[in-house]
């Protein structure tokens, strides 16, 4: 199996798409093939990697319904090693519908299940801003839980709330789950982000990743040029720092492969 990372915070604007996309493509550049799924009705992760939603065949609607395996579903990107799932208007709808289907929490996660999935050492999944089904079947799906946090007030305030999702998804549906903070759209430029970066650090200690995401314009040059950093300036600060989280994440992945190969 796949080992699988959700990117998911309840504040908007945290860099949760730009973290999927960018850690992707730093995991390619190390050799692993990486799946990126967009569970977000807006489809910001699909039209970042410039697709257009409603081109594609499936979406990630129809992985979550049976109506399509996710292998089937799986569109190549302009990355070559990086395939996705695209999200499109459909998604609105099946998070509704979800709730009517028996152990709706899971469906995600059987179909990641499937053995044609094999491919893909890593799969990312880019959730919606809010806690309902398709968050809930991500965390379910989920090894790894990344937070994306700003070194700002409310994106700060909206943790407890995510903890205690965590804690539910725990107790209800994946015990095992596990997560990590990583600090994105960091400004070192003033006392303020390294003051909280400092209190979190102190507080979180190991559940805070080492990686800092910083403020780096060509970060929002390539969402526009529906490009992975890596390719669009992969000298730029953005582009290295993404691959320095994707070597912090790496022990991660190796240690699922070896467990499922011992």
């Amino acid at each position: 199996m796949s080992y699988v990372i959700a990117i998911c915070h309840q504040k908007g604007g945290v860099a949760k798409t730009t973290t999927t996309l960018g850690l992707g493509a730093a995991f390619v550049e190390r050799g692993v093939e990486t799946l990126v799924v967009d569970l977000d009705p807006q489809a910001n992760l699909t039209f970042n990697i410039g697709l257009e939603p409603g081109n594609a065949p499936f979406s990630a609607a129809e992985i979550l319904t049976g109506e399509a395996a996710p292998a089937r579903a799986a569109v190549e990107s302009s990355l070559p090693g990086m395939d996705i799932i695209p999200s499109n208007a459909s998604m609105l709808d099946i998070g509704r519908r979800m709730y009517q289907m028996p152990n709706y929490e899971f469906l995600l996660r059987r179909a990641l299940e499937d053995t044609a999935m094999a491919e893909y050492a890593v799969v990312l999944l880019d959730c919606p801003p809010s806690v309902g089904p398709l968050t809930i079947n991500a965390l379910t799906a989920a090894d790894l839980l990344i937070i994306p946090t700003q070194c700002e007030y409310y994106s700060i305030q909206a943790l407890p709330d995510m903890f205690e999702l965590v804690n539910v998804i725990r107790d209800r549906t994946n015990p095992p789950l596990t997560y990590r903070l990583l600090v994105t759209m960091f400004d070192g430029r003033g006392k303020f982000h390294a003051t909280m970066l400092e209190q979190l650090r102190g507080y979180f200690k190991d559940g805070l990743l080492h990686t800092t995401i910083g403020f780096d314009t060509k970060l929002r040059e390539a969402q526009a040029a529906g490009s992975p950093i890596t390719i669009h300036a992969p000298l730029s600060r953005g582009a290295s720092q993404y691959r320095q989280l994707a070597e912090e994440l790496s022990p991660y992945v190796s240690a699922k492969s070896h467990v499922q190969t011992a």
